[in-house]
């Protein structure tokens, strides 16, 4: 049996058990070891394994991670998020549909300080759903929003997709953030354009609220400066040259304890939530990075990357209709598998590809985001609405899939855009330059 070979076996073997439900770090290290073992030897798989835990869970590079985890969960305990919403509400939610606006741009600034899709729609949800409730809104249009602004938390920086991509590419931190900073605003405004709609068709989706004065619209812009502070402290530094991007999360994540300690929002109980949430999530991460790790030692002495961009390339079709294929795999994909895991199974096989038609790598880390975007609110993988429906058990889960449709339709639309004109993406990482 060919090296090749042996590599399509283990992708099937992969998928066939993660359709047993198994966990996706768990899935990636028993097919990338058995794989790995087939074609070099035994004893050369359990020496990677053990090499590359170690050297993930040791790695210096990846201490943004657990950083930026850290800092999401500070700004989330010490009431960050609920100013946020209570700001965007006050400005936006006296119009029609205007709480769900308010919702999705609340979910925006709390992604700049966040990192986390699933993380920041488990936020809004317990901080937005209730508001949107009160106020007669559709459980519908409500949860579909939350769920899907939810996912501005994957692509507006500090992502931890990005990171993980960067890393993967030995591409530059500082540059994906700053690609996705324009990509991420204008799916916002897409989202709002969304609901704009849905609730001129239909008022009673989304009911006018209370009308402010300009002088509470003024005085509520309280609610965002520490969210600017730590966006500003943690982005600028970075991009002037302060500090690198581990020195960036490190600043954020003390940034964000001092803002808790001032507000007096940082209890011992608190404390310990933060803690255990961040050793958590990281170490989820950490495995999912691992097992990433391992399944693509595998397919690289598979030699499977470099037979599939050989056959890309030498396919009767331009380049355009090459990436068009491989948007199309990544958006199937992203049903079935964790938007994290599905950028870390398919950049090793897809990377080389991109870059042997010419392609930007940095536009395509924003492509893949944002198409990987649409795999967290469609069936039947959608974390977000999993996620929005574990904290609103009374909302059903179809319900949050239906309302998630019209927001999957803008993030096709801003995928669209974002592929015709890469300027969109590229404009302030080549500005920095």
């Amino acid at each position: 049996m060919t090296p090749v070979q042996t590599g399509i076996i283990g992708c099937i073997l992969l998928f066939a058990l993660l359709l047993t439900s198994m966990p996706v770090a768990f899935a990636m290290i028993a097919s990338g070891v058995i794989g790995f073992a087939l074609i070099v030897s035994p004893q050369a798989a359990f020496s990677m394994v053990m090499a590359d835990l170690f050297e993930t869970f040791t790695s210096y590079n990846l201490t943004v991670i657990p950083l930026f985890i850290m800092m999401g969960q500070v700004a989330l305990h010490a009431g960050i998020s609920k100013r946020l919403f209570k700001t965007t509400y006050i400005w936006a939610g006296h119009t029609k549909g205007g709480l769900a606006m308010a919702t999705v741009w609340a979910c925006a600034g709390f992604g700049a300080i966040c990192g986390s899709g699933p993380a920041t729609a488990a936020t809004m949800a317990s901080v937005a759903l209730p508001e949107m409730k009160r106020y007669g809104y559709s459980d519908k249009l409500a949860a579909g929003t939350v769920a899907a602004g939810g996912s501005l938390g994957m692509l507006i920086p500090p992502s931890v997709v990005f990171i993980v991509y960067a890393i993967m590419t030995e591409q530059s931190i500082q540059s994906l953030f700053l690609a996705g900073i324009i990509p991420g605003l204008l799916i916002a405004t897409l989202f709002c354009i969304a609901i704009y709609f849905q609730c001129a068709r239909n008022p009673s989706l989304g009911p006018s609220g209370t009308k402010h004065s300009w002088k509470e619209r003024l005085q509520s812009l309280n609610g965002i400066i520490e969210t600017l502070l730590l966006f500003i402290l943690v982005m600028g530094g970075m991009f002037t040259g302060l500090f690198t991007p581990i020195e960036a999360s490190a600043i954020g994540a003390a940034g964000s304890f001092i803002i808790a300690i001032v507000q007096r929002q940082l209890t011992f109980s608190k404390l310990k939530q933060i803690i255990l949430e961040t050793v958590r999530t990281s170490c989820m991460v950490f495995f999912i990075v691992a097992g990433a790790n391992i399944f693509g030692r595998f397919l690289a002495v598979s030699r499977i990357p470099f037979s599939l961009a050989n056959f890309f390339v030498s396919l009767p079709i331009p380049g355009w209709g090459i990436m068009f294929l491989i948007m199309l795999f990544f958006m199937v994909a992203g049903c079935f598998i964790d938007a994290l895991a599905l950028i870390l199974l398919t950049v090793p096989i897809f990377y080389p590809v991109i870059l042997e038609l010419g392609y930007n790598p940095i536009w395509f880390g924003v492509i893949a985001v944002v198409i990987t975007q649409m795999g967290v609110i469609t069936p039947p993988v959608g974390v977000n609405v999993y996620v929005v429906n574990g904290i609103e058990r009374d909302i059903p889960l179809t319900e949050i899939f239906k309302g998630a449709m019209p927001y999957l339709l803008m993030l096709v639309l801003s995928a669209v855009i974002l592929i015709a004109f890469p300027q969109i993406s590229l404009f302030l990482p080549n500005l920095v330059r």
